[in-house]
């Protein structure tokens, strides 16, 4: 995603985070997120990025940046050393995401994850047409994307069920206002925030 191009889901989150939280931001980019939940909120934490172009923005954006691959677990950080943990955007490229969720329900009180929702009604639209969706949360062409596994709204929640997670709010957007009638259908991008049963 264009660095340029507004991030609604960053607002979202940055309501859900008190003052002095414990944050930690898996997939952080070039930090824009966690730089600007201390910036307003004084958070304290770290990101997580395995891309050297990512790690060196985050450092020059003033955020504590670890280079690790998500996939291999985040045994780095200790059981609930984290108020939340972040995973914006991200979701889609895991390999195994149930993993994933996991580790952040285990070291983290609670989890915030954001993804482009393949359920919305113009991806929909595009592979009835016979293509694979191209958005602006979807924005790569099919042969070039690093997204491995799309979800729906519906699949999200159903995988929350499985990895024993309570949802506390979800919202779905599209163009930064929220959808509240058919969802799954209409809204483009999800936020989710959860923690353990």
């Amino acid at each position: 995603m264009s660095p340029s191009q507004q991030r609604y889901d960053f607002e979202l989150i940055s309501s859900w985070i008190p003052e002095n939280a414990r944050v930690l931001d898996l997939g952080c980019g070039d930090g824009t997120l966690l730089a600007g939940l201390a910036a307003t909120q004084r958070v304290v934490g770290y990101g997580v990025e395995i891309d050297p172009a990512g790690v060196l923005a985050s450092v020059a954006n003033g955020v504590d940046v670890i280079q690790l691959d998500l996939e291999t677990g985040l045994s780095t950080f200790g059981d609930g050393e984290f108020d939340f943990v972040i995973l914006s955007q991200t979701l889609q490229a895991m390999k195994n995401t149930e993993k994933v969720l996991h580790e952040m329900l285990r070291v983290g009180r609670q989890g915030i994850v954001t993804f482009p929702n393949f359920g919305y009604w113009k991806h929909r639209l595009d592979i009835a047409m016979g293509h694979m969706p191209v958005s602006k949360t979807l924005p790569y062409q099919w042969y070039d994307t690093p997204n491995i596994h799309l979800c729906t709204v519906k699949d999200f929640e159903d995988l929350c069920v499985k990895v024993g997670a309570e949802i506390l709010d979800e919202r779905v957007i599209t163009g930064g206002r929220q959808v509240n009638f058919m969802p799954n259908l209409l809204g483009d991008l999800a936020v989710f925030r959860f923690k353990r049963k």
